[in-house]
């Protein structure tokens, strides 16, 4: 299940800066990983080539280091599940990716703002408030009533 911590959070597992961390820390098949790879097509309309090895339709061949990162955030999540990621790295258009992780894993991330998560029903559990919530009304809804941001 998804869980979103609101506002400033204080813990070792945390990561402020998942695309620092990330260029220090992924593993060559987390980028080779055939989900890695839709999200690399997807967010970043990028192919890739092998582990250390990207064609981006806007900058050539570049290095894994240089996807963007709200892509390097997104397999951190899906990879590394001993941190707590800062996901206002990610842009909406993360949105699905990350509700596609929270379905395959427990994962529990970190949001500044309120990123959309669409129209469809999902489960959230908004950690601050131990409530799940189901559409983005209900989501708005708490975190704004609640003062969370």
């Amino acid at each position: 299940m998804l869980k979103i911590y609101y506002g400033d959070i204080d813990s070792e597992k945390y990561i402020f800066n998942p695309d620092v961390f990330f260029n220090n820390s992924y593993k060559d098949e987390w980028i080779t990983d055939s989900f890695s790879e839709q999200m690399i097509k997807d967010i970043d309309g990028s192919d890739v080539v092998g582990p250390r090895l990207i064609d981006s339709p806007f900058l050539g061949a570049i290095p894994t280091e240089r996807l963007s990162g709200g892509v390097k955030t997104l397999i951190l999540m899906n990879n590394d599940s001993d941190h707590i990621f800062n996901a206002s790295a990610c842009g909406d258009n993360c949105a699905p990716w990350i509700l596609k992780i929270g379905q395959r894993k427990d994962l529990t991330i970190r949001l500044g703002y309120l990123m959309d998560f669409g129209k469809e029903r999902f489960d959230i559990e908004i950690v601050n408030l131990h409530q799940v919530v189901h559409t983005m009304k209900e989501l708005s809804e708490a975190v704004l009533d609640c003062h969370l941001l």
